[in-house]
């Protein structure tokens, strides 16, 4: 009998595929072989600091408290500028340019301060070996490279070798070689050491700690750490010998410093261990890369099991968009949905109306407007249907929302009895499909994709192909009313509006398909004749917030001639006219509100409508006053940002009726302590607003650039002195911008009108402009502190001899004097390669070793300017100057105006109750969705269920019970058990396991009393 198990190959026990992984491009950024070798180089790090080195790092500290509380401020502000990006992937490039942006200016500034040598790392030389190093190396790798494809292109190597290597991946090989050699450098340097040793000594002590009688000597060894290091340094990195041992390369390697006992006859002939480090390196990758294109390695071994199990894991999942970043200075989207919004309003608004051509254009069959009606629901003895509003933002919440409605039924315990929701017959979308703006992409990955990932549409379904006859049924369906799937009907909202309701005729008028459900619909607004004498009038506002003329003739036409008088009407809209007018305090919707009161007079029941992205219900008061509307409710809880509640919980009146407030989601408590995320978590939530808000606070300081009489502020011996002087000098900064800058106080004039414009109309005019001066107050005081503090760590440094001592090129110089001296060159290589590459290869490490040196640069020319006047400065050294102080003062304020700007959102939000979309758009709430489920029972009363999860997955796996259940070739999705391909990847977050009742009411068809119903959990 056979064994079960799988034979295991010489392959796959020796583990080749970690071999294969060393320095090539299998992964995708960041790459698993520069993962390790970082560990490997920062546990190197680690390990080499000694236990002396780090007791005088402690006394240094003593001695030193303003170096170290220098160190403190400028590394906490690096931190908090790099923060939003930690943990994020290469997507977007500006997550990217930042690490590398803040890794560059901070090694700049780092290595110009002092106590570095204590822990027994020289920045100036390490940085300087660095891009030595890994300049060499991208120039050696280049060549190489080259070398490789002419050599495929003669046939001489197998086609495989073909394909061009990826630049990244050289860049990034190159960077992690050259900080290991700079590891190495840091704490074993570039000795040579002599071979008067026997070989027996020399390598001894190799395995030495693993012989028992000498582990306790290791053991005490590791207690002294410096003592374990020169051990390390001596035998485990021992050079390769002397250049006499290989002729061929004696001019072809660079030599190390010469290490005895004693005097040292001669000079070093031993090969520098930097040198012997970097190509050993350097021969790995390329050993590497040519076994692999050249024997077809990458062919016959792809990947080994577990990988292709971690690469099949997660291309199975979601690709969701992430919530759009409305603060975002970079965002294409944001600036195109402005220009479609000022076009629209401009063109389509009032002068070319989409709704007056579908009027034109709408088909009339024996008096009835078949293209605006639709009755296919009429016959039923009950009726189960959905809405929604406000979808196509982030895709995990919209997702969240589509996989609910698409399950079969949703199972809730009320008490000791079990209630049964189905799926709907009918669902309703209240417009804002997609965000910022409606184009191609955003339909499609922002609404269609949730859905269809939810409920699949049929197989013979081409979603590329317009749909020319609407209906388009399955075979087999001959009229609508035989279809038995669901079926969704959707009304634009404003920003469907923005491209004049281009992208909405295309995608929801000219297609039959949101997922599983059938869209019948040919016009942007409609009439639904439900059973049991109820209907639903879904109007299209536009961007101006009420129906037009050709709206208003059908359904007022439809009212006379087809409502009875004992129907009940549901008017959906877009737009909560009757929160909106009274937070505005204006008048909205006269055509809708004519239509209501003087057509349905009292037989509209409910108005439902999204737009506010929260969940509210308001409930009439009797009263001996008419009531044209019993119930208005608001949910726009679909996908997008969520929309606070507490700001409306002061409204109770519409059209002359009293109302109260039955039900909120989130409560008005939650809401009011969810606006503190805009202080803490501005910037996290919205980092791309850096490129507006730290250009702003340049603009209001520039100006004050430089401060030359700093020595008041450093002389004083106390604390508190510290404190009032420095606040002094800033006051005086802040009199001198309005006295005598212009630059700077052009800014703060331009930033005042644009925060006084800020401020929402309901404010008065008085108190708009004393918000908008305390707002613009509070970011002139921020950029003027974080001036001064950048002036004060500059002249500190200028004090003792730390900058502006040299000049430009400072650490190029610097090396090429040391360079000589620690890593000697007999032979003259370097000065044949300057030969070869015509002065290129100098001059790149020249420019590069100087773009370290920008606190140089600025405090040698704020020096000139302070004893010469900016008179002397010619233009481009003015350039220079400032985009040096840009480059820092950037990285200081950007944290620092997320913050202020945000603190200024929560007090407006909670204080005056303005900013409701400013204040919640910032924090890019996925979670606290909800949609709501209607039935229309056999007695004709209405049951209203609001569904919620208060929070939503982030990750998602494939759903083993949709993926296993066994599925006919032409079989309706909405016929399947299962039918969303993706679930929760923890299966108690999953929202089919969190959804609950959060509002449950019945309103009855005739005048009896409302009945109220418990609110469920759920089973």
């Amino acid at each position: 009998m056979g064994s079960d198990k799988q034979s295991i190959g010489l392959l796959d026990t020796l583990k080749m595929e970690r071999v294969r992984t060393i320095l090539t491009h299998r992964y995708p950024y960041p790459h698993e072989h520069s993962r390790h070798a970082i560990i490997a180089v920062v546990v190197g790090c680690l390990f080499f600091i000694s236990s002396d080195n780090m007791h005088t790092l402690i006394q240094k500290l003593d001695n030193n408290i303003k170096w170290w509380s220098m160190y403190a401020c400028l590394l906490g502000f690096f931190y908090f500028f790099s923060s939003p990006f930690i943990g994020k992937t290469i997507k977007p490039s500006y997550s990217n340019f930042s690490r590398w942006y803040i890794a560059w200016i901070l090694v700049a500034a780092l290595y110009h301060l002092p106590s570095f040598q204590s822990m027994g790392v020289d920045m100036r030389m390490n940085l300087s070996l660095f891009l030595t190093i890994y300049i060499s190396s991208i120039l050696f790798l280049l060549v190489f490279h080259i070398i490789f494809l002419g050599l495929w292109y003669l046939g001489l190597v197998a086609r495989v070798a073909g394909k061009r290597p990826e630049i990244l991946t050289i860049v990034q090989n190159c960077a992690v070689l050259s900080i290991a050699c700079c590891v190495f450098y840091s704490h074993c340097g570039n000795r040579a050491i002599l071979k008067e040793r026997p070989f027996e000594r020399k390598y001894s002590s190799w395995f030495s700690f693993w012989k028992k009688e000498e582990r306790n000597t290791w053991l005490a060894k590791f207690l002294r750490m410096n003592e374990l290091k020169d051990q390390v340094c001596s035998s485990w990195f021992a050079p390769v010998g002397s250049a006499s041992d290989y002729p061929l390369l004696s001019k072809w390697v660079i030599y190390g410093e010469l290490a005895c006992n004693g005097s040292c006859p001669g000079s070093s002939e031993g090969i520098s261990p930097i040198y012997s480090l970097w190509a050993t390196f350097i021969g790995l990758y390329i050993a590497n890369y040519v076994v692999e294109r050249s024997s077809g390695w990458a062919l016959a071994h792809p990947l080994s099991v577990e990988e292709y199990k971690k690469l099949k894991k997660k291309q199975l999942k979601p690709d969701f968009l992430d919530m759009v970043p409305w603060y975002s200075g970079t965002s294409a989207d944001l600036f195109k949905t402005v220009f479609d919004l000022l076009v629209s309003v401009t063109v389509f608004v009032g002068r070319f109306d989409m709704r007056m051509m579908q009027a034109a254009m709408n088909k009339v069959e024996d008096g009835a407007q078949k293209d605006l009606l639709y009755d296919q629901f009429s016959e039923k003895e009950d009726l189960w249907f959905d809405f929604m509003a406000d979808t196509g933002d982030g895709g995990n919440s919209s997702y969240a929302v589509a996989r609910l409605l698409a399950q079969p039924s949703i199972q809730l315990t009320c008490g000791d009895s079990e209630h049964v929701l189905p799926r709907g017959d009918l669902l309703l979308i209240g417009g804002d499909l997609a965000y910022p703006n409606p184009s191609a992409f955003t339909y499609e990955r922002r609404l269609f994709c949730p859905f269809e990932y939810a409920l699949q549409p049929p197989m013979w379904y081409k979603p590329e192909l317009i749909a020319v006859n609407k209906p388009e049924l399955p075979c087999g369906v001959s009229e609508l009313k035989q279809y038995d799937g669901p079926q969704c009907f959707i009304i634009p909202g404003n920003h469907d509006w923005f491209d004049g309701l281009n992208t909405f005729m295309r995608y929801i008028c000219h297609k039959s398909w949101l997922g599983g459900w059938l869209m019948p619909q040919k016009k942007s607004y409609f009439a639904l004749q439900l059973p049991k004498r109820w209907w639903v009038f879904g109007l299209d506002l536009a961007l101006h917030g009420d129906i037009d003329v050709y709206q208003f003739k059908f359904f007022s036409e439809l009212v006379k001639d087809k409502v009875g008088v004992d129907d009940c009407v549901i008017i959906m809209t877009h737009e909560p006219s009757w929160l909106l007018d009274w937070y505005w305090n204006d008048v909205s919707g006269k055509n809708v509100t004519h239509l209501i009161r003087d057509y349905l007079k009292g037989r509209c029941k409910l108005r439902m409508s999204g737009d506010l992205h929260h969940y509210m219900r308001h409930s009439y008061v009797k009263s001996d006053n008419p009531v044209y509307v019993q119930h208005l409710l608001v949910n726009g809880c679909g996908g997008a940002f969520l929309h606070p509640t507490h700001v409306f919980s002061n409204f109770n009146k519409f059209c002359g009726t009293s109302y109260e407030s039955k039900a909120a989601y989130p409560s008005f408590e939650d809401s009011s302590r969810i606006a503190l995320g805009n202080i803490l978590k501005f910037r996290k939530k919205n980092w791309q607003f850096d490129f507006i808000g730290g250009i702003i606070y340049f603009i209001l300081a520039f100006s004050m650039f430089p401060q030359c009489k700093l020595d008041h502020i450093l002389q004083d011996d106390s604390f508190s002195g510290h404190l009032r002087r420095f606040f002094s000098t800033v006051w005086d900064a802040f009199i001198y911008v309005l006295e005598h800058s212009r630059v700077s106080l052009g800014g703060v004039l331009l930033l005042l009108m644009a925060a006084v414009a800020f401020v929402p109309s309901k404010v008065s005019r008085k108190k708009r402009v004393i918000i908008g001066f305390l707002h613009v107050s509070a970011h002139l005081a921020a950029a003027l502190i974080l001036m001064l503090m950048l002036e004060l760590g500059v002249e500190t440094c200028i004090q003792h001899k730390l900058l502006a001592t040299s000049g430009y090129h400072t650490l190029y110089q610097w090396y090429r004097t040391v360079e000589s001296e620690h890593f000697p060159d007999p032979t003259g290589l370097r000065a044949r390669i300057e030969q070869w590459t015509f002065g290129l290869y100098p001059a790149c490490i020249k420019y590069l070793m100087s773009a370290f040196d920008v606190p140089e640069v600025m405090a040698v020319t704020r020096s000139n300017i302070c004893k010469k006047g900016m008179e002397s400065l010619s233009r481009g050294g003015a350039v220079i100057y400032y985009a040096s102080v840009f480059l820092y003062f950037w990285v200081f304020s950007t944290p620092v105006v997320s913050l202020v700007f945000g603190s200024y959102l929560y007090i407006c939000i909670n204080w005056f109750h303005i900013h409701f979309d400013e204040a919640f758009s910032s924090l890019r709430i996925a979670n606290y969705k909800a949609f709501t489920r209607f039935h229309i029972n056999r007695d004709g009363d209405l049951e209203v269920f609001t569904l919620a999860v208060d929070k939503v997955p982030k990750e998602w796996k494939l759903d083993p019970d949709w993926d296993g259940e066994p599925r006919q070739p032409q079989q309706a999705s909405h016929l399947r058990k299962f039918p969303s391909k993706w679930s929760a990847a923890t299966a108690h977050q999953d929202p089919v396991s969190t959804v609950k009742v959060v509002d449950h009411f019945v309103i009855q068809q005739t005048d009896r009393p409302d009945i109220g119903a418990s609110i469920c959990d759920i089973h």
